[in-house]
């Protein structure tokens, strides 16, 4: 082992064919002989620097019991801590607007009632089925434009609500729960949850149900459109509830989810899908895709 010392302010601590080099520190004599060894791995790839900071400070270790004060974590999880992290909750309420769409851009003309929002699936004359406001651009909630997630050319039309898309979920997501306050729609299809990948929304090849609960009788009915879903018998129905989707293996996720109907009655429901990919989307929209939503709000928690 040798030491080297040159007129570039740098030391250097050589190793031997059986040890990596290493610096030995002793203890204060009056307490021993004891010493701490800082050592390079015996093999290093590519050289490698270790910038201390300006400050008074202690070393961290990776398995010594210590106290952290004004740390950040940019990425990643404490291990057995959890990241809840909540949507942007959208409103249901009834929203009708005029509005055009040129590729990827619609533009907003007028507006009858409700706020335009991120997430909204659309319906109208000419609108390609499942197109989702993705972004917004001049308009926030109003006239204006914004971008739609599928680029097609429509005229001038009346546009109204079908359904609400979370998209962007994070890849480390393995539960999410679907929170519906009040939340109604035009018609008597049942409100279903369907997912998804960077490739679209899944539509077919779920197995689910879900069972009407009423003082006198009970009414199931199975779909294979989405992973969980709620009867809905009257436009008088309000749902507030919650319905939870968790990872179960690799991308096969499984649902379960209580939800109380105005009417009196309450819907349970269960299902599941074993999507092609990692999934990054819930869509809430009606197993027929033309009942409109008019009340309530929706949103989601994911962890």
């Amino acid at each position: 082992m040798s030491v080297i010392i040159n007129g570039d302010g740098v030391v250097d601590v050589g190793g031997n064919s059986t040890s990596a080099a290493y610096v030995r520190l002793y203890e204060d004599t009056s307490n021993g002989t004891n010493y701490v060894n800082v050592i390079a791995p015996s093999s290093v790839t590519s050289n490698r620097t270790i910038t201390l900071p300006d400050a008074t400070t202690t070393v961290v270790g990776t398995d010594t019991t210590q106290t952290l004060t004004n740390k950040t974590l940019s990425t990643g999880l404490v291990m057995d801590a959890s990241a809840i992290t909540s949507g942007t909750s959208v409103s249901t309420a009834t929203t009708s607007f005029t509005a055009s769409i040129s590729g990827t851009t619609m533009t907003v003309t007028a507006v009858g009632s409700g706020t335009i929002a991120v997430g909204q699936v659309i319906t109208g004359t000419g609108v390609t089925a499942g197109t989702v406001i993705t972004a917004l651009g001049t308009g926030s909630g109003s006239t204006g434009t914004y971008t739609v997630s599928v680029s097609q050319t429509v005229a001038s039309t009346t546009i109204t609500i079908v359904g609400l898309s979370f998209l962007d979920i994070p890849s480390w997501v393995k539960r999410i729960t679907v929170m519906f306050n009040g939340v109604s729609t035009s018609g008597t299809s049942s409100v279903q949850i369907q997912l998804g990948t960077s490739s679209g929304f899944v539509t077919s090849g779920y197995v689910a149900f879900s069972t009407r609960l009423a003082p006198s009788a009970l009414a199931t009915s199975f779909i294979t459109s989405g992973v969980a879903s709620v009867n809905i018998t009257a436009t008088t129905d309000t749902l507030s509830g919650l319905i939870t989707i968790a990872n179960l293996t690799s991308n096969t996720w499984a649902s379960s989810g209580n939800v109380y109907l105005s009417s009196s009655n309450g819907s349970v429901t269960a299902g599941s899908i074993a999507l092609s990919g990692t999934l990054d989307r819930v869509r809430i929209t009606t197993v027929n895709g033309t009942d409109t939503f008019d009340a309530g709000s929706i949103n989601i928690l994911y962890e």
